[in-house]
This record gives C-alpha cells, sequence and structure tokens, in this order.
C-alpha cells in the first residue's frame, strides 16, 4: 500500500511542475555523483525553488557540508539519505489521523480557506473518499456568498452520489451548516462536511462570519465543528504560512489540507506551514481525479522527494 501511494506522491509532485521537475532532475543528476563544492550549491539551489523555506534548506545543507568536510568521498546518495532525514525530522508528527469519534453524531469538518484554494472540490473528494471507506457522509454547501461555489459542490455531490444540504445563493451560511447538522443527526450520518465560505483572511467581519458559523453549529454540538481544516494552496509558498496563522488566530484550526501539489512550483511549502504551526497534515491534493485526494505520509512525500 505504502508502494502505491509513494508512487501517486512521485507522480503527482512531477505533474506540471517546472520547478519540481527541475528538482528531481538536478537532483537525480547530483545524487548520482561524487559531491564536491559546486554540486552542494547546486542543490542549494534546487532545494530553495522547491520552497522548503530558509530554516529546512540550511539544515538540511548544513548535515551535508559537514557530512563532506568529514568525508571527501561523499557521493550524491549520501547527501539524499541526509536530506530524507532531516526531512523526516522536520516533519515529526505532521501526519493527522482521522476517524470518527462514535460518540459524536455526527463528526463535523468544518473547512476554511481562501476562494481559490480547491476547498469546495476538496470537501466532495474527502466525502466521496470517506464513503468509500464506509462512513455514511453529508455534505453543508456553506458557501452561500459565490453563486459558482454553490453549483459546483452540488454537482460534485451528484457526480459523487453525495447527499448534500444546499441553499440558495446569498442565504446564511450558518443556517446551513445548522441545517446540515439537524439533517446528519435525523437521518444517522456519522461525518458531516461543511464547505464554508472562501473568506479573505485580511478581513475582519468575514473572519466573524466563521465565528458565527462556529457558534450556531454548536447550539446542536457544544463540541462541534470538531476539525477546523484549513485547505491551503500549495503555491503560495510563504504566503500560506501567514494565511494559516491568522486564520488559526481567529478560528483554532486543527489541521491542514494542502492541495494542488501536482501543479504548483513550490510543492514544498507545506513543510514551512507545519513548521511554523504545527498543525497536522491530514490530506494532500495530488490531481484532478476523487482518488487523488491522499492521505498526507510523511514517509511517502520524502520518498517521492529524495527515492
Amino acid at each position: 500500500m505504502l508502494g502505491s501511494l509513494f508512487q501517486k506522491f512521485k507522480d503527482g509532485l512531477r505533474k506540471n511542475t517546472p520547478t519540481f521537475q527541475k528538482f528531481f532532475g538536478k537532483v537525480g543528476g547530483l545524487f548520482a555523483a561524487k559531491l564536491d563544492a559546486a554540486t552542494i550549491d547546486e542543490l542549494e539551489e534546487a532545494l530553495f525553488a522547491a520552497d522548503f523555506g530558509v530554516e529546512t534548506t540550511e539544515e538540511i545543507l548544513g548535515e551535508i557540508r559537514a557530512a563532506y568536510r568529514n568525508n571527501k568521498d561523499l557521493r550524491g546518495q549520501d547527501a539524499a539519505k541526509i536530506g530524507a532525514t532531516v526531512l523526516s525530522r522536520v516533519l515529526e508528527g505532521a501526519e493527522g489521523q482521522f476517524s470518527p469519534n462514535p460518540e459524536h453524531h455526527p463528526e463535523v469538518i468544518a473547512l476554511i480557506g481562501v476562494n481559490g484554494a480547491g476547498k469546495t472540490t476538496t470537501a466532495a473528494k474527502l466525502a466521496w473518499r470517506l464513503q468509500q471507506e464506509g462512513q455514511k457522509v453529508i455534505l453543508g454547501a456553506c458557501d452561500t456568498f459565490r453563486a459558482a461555489a454553490n453549483a459546483q459542490i452540488n454537482t460534485w455531490a451528484e457526480r459523487l452520489n453525495v447527499e448534500i444540504v444546499s441553499s440558495q445563493h446569498g442565504a446564511d451560511s450558518a443556517a446551513v451548516a445548522y441545517d446540515t447538522l439537524q439533517a446528519a443527526k435525523s437521518r444517522g450520518y456519522n461525518v458531516a462536511i461543511l464547505d464554508t465560505a472562501g473568506r479573505l483572511h485580511t478581513k475582519g467581519h468575514l473572519l466573524e462570519e466563521l465565528k458565527k458559523l462556529g457558534r450556531v453549529v454548536q447550539k446542536l454540538d457544544t463540541s462541534a465543528p470538531h476539525h477546523r481544516w484549513l485547505v491551503v494552496d500549495g503555491s503560495l509558498g510563504s504566503n500560506s504560512i501567514e494565511q494559516a496563522r491568522v486564520f488559526h488566530e481567529s478560528f483554532g484550526l486543527t489541521g491542514l489540507v494542502i492541495t494542488k501539489l501536482d501543479g504548483t512550483s513550490r510543492g514544498g511549502a507545506l513543510v514551512g506551514i507545519y513548521r511554523s504551526l504545527k498543525l497536522p497534515v491530514y490530506f494532500v491534493g495530488l490531481g484532478e481525479k476523487p482518488e487523488d485526494l491522499q492521505p498526507f505520509s510523511t514517509t511517502a512525500y520524502v520518498e517521492a522527494l529524495f527515492g
């Protein structure tokens, strides 16, 4: 199973990704040869381009340079092992493990994020994935501010045969969330996924709307929403860290979903986000198909990068 997951990560990270193609090509070439100062400089360039962040890149390079000082016969394969070890250490504890708590009726997941992050498609894909695992799932189309979002999630729900609660454009998003939980309770669903509006994290009144949604669902379950996952576009680089920080301060995030790792030049951004906030990464988006939403695996991610 890990082998197929590794291949999914590897294929996803390679796909339509100029910087990652450059990273894989450069790293693959470097790791087959004996190291010298010039190739270490090339590796540094590739790591920065992949957007692992300054701290992680310097940590990897620092350990490679220290090993090279002690052994001038160090080869690229040795550097790869060092890079993989450091990255695994940085991402220790990053894997989010999801399973519904049977005491929650239902388990409520609120997906949060700005427009364009892939939140609505993620909500539908996540619902489909959990259904494949035997969960009974209902979607709440709480992004009532964008007519396109409402149409999009309803189309996905019909295509994937997922139950959905929605309302007209401009309706109260908190009311849709409330109706979704009521429907879940009355129909015996054990997971409810709320697709919230794509709010700009710089807009205070929109963040207040998120807080309102939280207060409203707590009228039905004082512990809900049980999960508050930020859906982050992996191409945003360091901007995604600030975005996550603001949402975390406003809404108390419990985890992350990183999308678009198949088509971004900055697929290493999840490293910086986790390093800054220590929020677990539950899922990553590696393509357009429903099955391309995959549980995050540190091992598969590191193996895909460093082999």
